[in-house]
């Protein structure tokens, strides 16, 4: 039997308005380079979606895929500074004393237990949907793009059961994104 959690579970990641989080080659220049179009923005913003800053300070670990890792590694500058960082990988250790490494979503489970952290980003595609079907994502935030890819690699393509969630925030972005923020019903 598994003892409770003692941390929540968090997704910040964008989307196209067909549900994929990048294209076939994991190339993201469709969410990064999004081109002004004069987007429509009357709405009205009474409860706005989290935004990254506000996000992103609040979270003391982040567990991500091996590929999300590599990508990240690739950047100039290292996004993670003073957070723990865990590597969901089956494929052996890394090599970088800034990572910790779990070969399970049970094992970083228990890690991030060990560790004592309270808000978890989880990020990477196959990541969240293994901690979508392990019941350990509590909120998620999804920035919708405008347009359409129709092939790439989906969001909750290997998620095999509903989830209901409920809208804690929503708001468009000048860009075009239409960010919301969902809370996962137990």
């Amino acid at each position: 039997m598994t003892t409770a959690r003692t941390w929540r579970g968090r997704v910040f990641i964008g989307a196209s308005v067909d549900g994929k989080i990048a294209r076939d080659d994991g190339t993201l220049d469709w969410l990064t380079d999004l081109p002004a179009r004069g987007h429509n923005l009357n709405a009205a913003i009474e409860h706005p979606a989290l935004i990254w800053n506000t996000f992103i300070e609040k979270i003391d670990a982040i567990v991500m895929g091996r590929a999300t890792y590599e990508t990240v590694t690739g950047f100039d500058e290292w996004p993670f500074e003073g957070m723990q960082v865990v590597v969901l990988t089956t494929r052996g250790q890394v090599d970088d004393p800034r990572v910790q490494v779990a070969g399970s979503v049970e094992d970083a489970r228990r890690l991030l237990d060990a560790l004592g952290v309270h808000d978890v980003y989880i990020d990477g595609g196959r990541t969240i949907q293994a901690f979508l079907r392990a019941d350990m994502v509590d909120e998620l935030t999804i920035s919708v793009a405008p347009v359409v890819l129709g092939a790439g690699r989906s969001l909750f393509g290997g998620v095999e059961r509903e989830l209901q969630l409920v809208v804690r925030g929503s708001h468009a972005t000048d860009d075009g994104l239409v960010r919301t923020t969902y809370e996962v019903v137990r």
